[in-house]
């Protein structure tokens, strides 16, 4: 299980492609301008002997870059004493996490084909892209130069009621896996089916492309969105949670 947490979220970082990576022995240090707060964060995907000049290298490398060092928390995916070691040091836990798997197949046979109006494209549309912004927001700019970086395989799920596109998301495939990405629906069209019908489209998606496994991660708090992807087929392959520096002025 570790091992394949570990795996699973380096796919993830493949998937939401920060604009520098910098890799020293196992661990990757993400930084993308105006990007959403988790790409630019640290997978700590190797030990080390010395923890404390490791997270002070971390440090320096997002101080140059005038941002706060965070960390991503995988149990058994990171060194086991780095996250009370950032406790230690003042970092803020924040935003409980769950990782998720599926057998492809199992998920497109429970949920069962996509309707009609559901439509997957390989490209990003400006439509597709209006309502993703529209529920996640973010730098407009920033957000579809991260779409551009992607360099593997994507689906890209549109529900189209009445002409509107009222819900999205999308899959990246990854040597066997396809992770789902930025599941999103706009209000005046929840509870009527619209993400249930965006991720079967993406499930057979994925089928179609050798992809035998789906991963995605979801907020803990999200009830909602935990109970579809239970009824998808869904389980919990692990936890995890992000440690946040705080700033000379409490801020984080």
């Amino acid at each position: 299980m570790p091992e394949l947490a570990r795996l699973l979220q380096e796919r993830t970082a493949r998937a939401v492609p920060a604009e520098t990576v910098r890799c020293v022995d196992g661990w990757w240090l993400r930084d993308a301008a105006d990007a959403a707060w988790w790409v630019r964060s640290v997978l700590p995907h190797a030990d080390a002997s010395d923890l404390t000049s490791r997270i002070a290298e971390a440090e320096a490398f997002y101080a140059r870059r005038g941002t706060l060092a965070r960390f991503q928390i995988t149990p058994g995916a990171c060194p086991d004493s780095l996250d009370s070691l950032l406790a230690e040091r003042g970092y803020r836990e924040q935003s409980p996490m769950s990782l998720q798997t599926a057998v492809t197949a199992r998920v497109a046979g429970r949920l069962g084909p996509p309707p009609p109006w559901v439509v997957v494209d390989e490209q990003p549309t400006r439509a597709w892209f209006d309502t993703w912004h529209a529920v996640h927001g973010g730098d407009r700019r920033a957000e579809w130069a991260l779409l551009e970086r992607v360099g593997r395989p994507t689906g890209f799920a549109r529900a189209v009621r009445d002409g509107e596109v009222v819900a999205v998301g999308r899959a990246v495939v990854d040597t066997g896996w396809a992770g789902l990405f930025g599941i999103a629906t706009l209000p005046k069209a929840r509870g009527k089916g619209a993400a249930r019908a965006v991720v079967a489209a993406l499930a057979r998606w994925a089928a179609a492309r050798h992809a035998d496994h789906l991963y995605l991660q979801v907020e803990r708090d999200n009830v909602t969105a935990r109970r579809l992807y239970a009824r998808a087929g869904f389980t919990e392959l692990c936890g995890y949670h992000y440690r946040t520096a705080t700033g000379p002025e409490g801020d984080s």
